[in-house]
C-alpha cells in the first residue's frame, strides 16, 4: 500500500510540475462554432496565429481561426494535428499540436473568412 500511495503522489506531482508550463485552458464559450470534422477539405496557416479550415460543404467555405496565442512554428510546419471528440473541432474549446514539433496550442474564435480583394491598381 505504501509504494502505491508513493507512486501516486510521484504521478500528482508530475502532473502538476507539467500545468506549470501549459496556458491553462480558456474558459468554455457559451456560443462556441463547432466544425463537423468530416466537412473539413483541408486547412492552411498563413501565420503563427492563424488557421484555416477549408470546408467541402456548408453555407461557410472557409472558416478562420485566431489563436489566442501565437503557436510557435504553426506556419514554418504547415500542419497541426488534433484530437477529434463527437466528430466536431469547437472553437474555444481544443488544443491543436504544431506537428513535428509537438507544441500545444488552443484553439481560439471561429469566424467565416473571405480573401481579401487585392487593392486596385493606381490610377
Amino acid at each position: 500500500m505504501k509504494i502505491v500511495l508513493s507512486g501516486m503522489a510521484s504521478l500528482i506531482g508530475l502532473a502538476f510540475g507539467q500545468a506549470a508550463y501549459a496556458d491553462p485552458p480558456p474558459p468554455p464559450m457559451h456560443n462556441s462554432v463547432c466544425l463537423s470534422a468530416g466537412s473539413i477539405d483541408h486547412t492552411s496557416y498563413p501565420d503563427d496565429r492563424t488557421v484555416l479550415f477549408y470546408m467541402n460543404s456548408g453555407k461557410v467555405r472557409v472558416w478562420r481561426n485566431d489563436l489566442p496565442h501565437e503557436c510557435p512554428g504553426l506556419k514554418f510546419e504547415q500542419g497541426i494535428a488534433y484530437e477529434i471528440r463527437g466528430g466536431e473541432i469547437c472553437s474555444n474549446m481544443q488544443i491543436v499540436y504544431v506537428l513535428h514539433r509537438w507544441t500545444p496550442c488552443f484553439l481560439g474564435a471561429f469566424t467565416p473568412y473571405e480573401k481579401p480583394m487585392p487593392a486596385p491598381p493606381p490610377p
